[in-house]
């Protein structure tokens, strides 16, 4: 918190550059997620997507991030309608410099993965919020409970 955001370049479901400093002088709520067209993942984007315009009239520009190639990104987008960017870190690369990467545990089986976590952004490019393990079907909620609570703080 109160750090500023690691700077990354990213390419979207089209192949075309997506860079932090794209974002300059704007919010931005930056997610991770493990993989396109799994339930939580659907339930997240989903619940994103419906509180997207919402989102935007707090003047917050939303960004997925996962290890998904383009191709399953453009399909995932096309299937649920999603009208934000989503990035394909296929190295991984920004996933390890947010930090989101590392051992989990699922049904007794134990692997590495992307932890799923949501970094808030004002227009400083600082980190004003942070959710770990987002409520998927309440993503949005959660979002806008947060930058309550930080506006009610100041």
């Amino acid at each position: 918190m109160g750090d500023k955001a690691p700077s990354f370049t990213g390419t979207d479901t089209e192949g075309n550059a997506i860079r932090l400093s794209d974002f300059k002088g704007k919010k931005l709520v930056l997610y991770f997620y493990p993989k396109d067209n799994t339930p939580g993942c659907i339930n997240q984007a989903c619940n994103l997507r419906d509180h997207y315009t919402v989102l935007l009239s707090q003047g917050f520009n939303v960004v997925g991030v996962s290890a998904d190639d383009e191709r399953s990104h453009q399909k995932f987008v096309k299937k649920f309608n999603i009208p934000f960017q989503l990035i394909a870190d296929t190295g991984s690369k920004i996933i390890e410099k947010y930090g989101v990467w590392g051992p989990k545990k699922f049904m007794g089986r134990e692997y590495d993965g992307i932890h799923r976590t949501t970094f808030i952004l004002n227009e400083q490019q600082r980190i004003i919020g942070i959710i770990e393990r987002p409520k998927t079907k309440y993503h949005a909620e959660q979002i806008l409970q947060l930058l309550t609570e930080n506006s009610q703080r100041k």
